[in-house]
C-alpha cells in the first residue's frame, strides 16, 4: 500500500474505533459532564498527524446519537479536528527537538510537550462543547452561566480522560523500544 492508502486506512480504523468506544459507552460519553473514554485516542495526531481526520469522522459518527443532534455533529467534531490538528502540531515539533545526527543519542520526548498535546481536547473541546450545550440547553441564569457551567463540565471531563488516560498511554508509547523507533523514523 502507498503512503497515502495507509494514512487512509488508518483514519478510518481510528475513526470506527472511536465511534465504537463512544457509542459503547454511551451512559458516560454524552452530556455536559462525560467520560468519554475514546477522548484518550486524541494523543495519538502526536504520533500520526492524519489521525486527526480518522478522530474528526469518528466524533461526527458517534455524534448521531447525542442528545445535542446536529449541532454536536458540527461544532463537537470540529473542536475534535482543531484538537487533532494542533496535537499533530506539537507532535512535529517534539520530533524535531529529538532528531539527531549519526551517532548521537536520541533525545526523549518532554513532558511538557506530552502534557501540552493532552491540553488541546481540553482547550477546544470546553469552549466549543460548552457553548453548544449552553445554546441548546440554557440554564435559568441566562447563556453566559450556562457556557461557564457546562464548559467547566466538559472541559474536567476532557482533563480526566487526557490526564488519566491519554498521558500515561503517550508516555508508555514513546518509552516503548519498538514504537518509539517507529514514531523517530516518521
Amino acid at each position: 500500500m502507498t503512503g497515502t492508502t495507509n494514512r487512509i486506512v488508518y483514519s478510518a480504523l481510528i475513526a470506527a474505533i472511536y465511534a465504537a468506544l463512544t457509542m459503547v459507552l454511551a451512559p458516560i460519553s454524552y452530556g455536559a459532564l462525560q467520560f468519554r473514554v475514546s477522548e484518550a485516542l486524541c494523543i495519538l495526531p502526536f504520533f500520526f498527524p492524519a489521525s486527526a481526520w480518522g478522530l474528526f469522522a469518528g466524533c461526527a459518527i458517534s455524534n448521531i446519537i447525542s442528545s445535542a443532534g446536529i449541532l454536536d455533529i458540527v461544532f463537537g467534531s470540529l473542536s475534535t479536528l482543531l484538537a487533532g490538528l494542533c496535537t499533530a502540531a506539537i507532535g512535529k515539533s517534539a520530533r524535531k527537538k529529538t532528531e539527531v545526527s549519526v551517532g548521537e543519542a536520541a533525545q526523549p520526548v518532554s513532558w511538557g510537550a506530552c502534557i501540552a498535546a493532552c491540553a488541546m481536547p481540553v482547550l477546544f473541546n470546553g469552549p466549543i462543547v460548552g457553548a453548544e450545550l449552553a445554546y441548546l440547553f440554557p440554564l435559568d441564569d441566562g447563556f453566559w452561566y450556562s457556557f461557564l457551567v457546562f464548559g467547566a463540565q466538559v472541559a474536567l471531563g476532557e482533563i480526566a480522560v487526557l490526564y488519566l488516560l491519554g498521558l500515561p498511554l503517550m508516555r508508555f508509547l514513546l518509552n516503548n523500544k519498538r514504537f518509539s523507533g517507529f514514531f523517530y523514523g516518521l
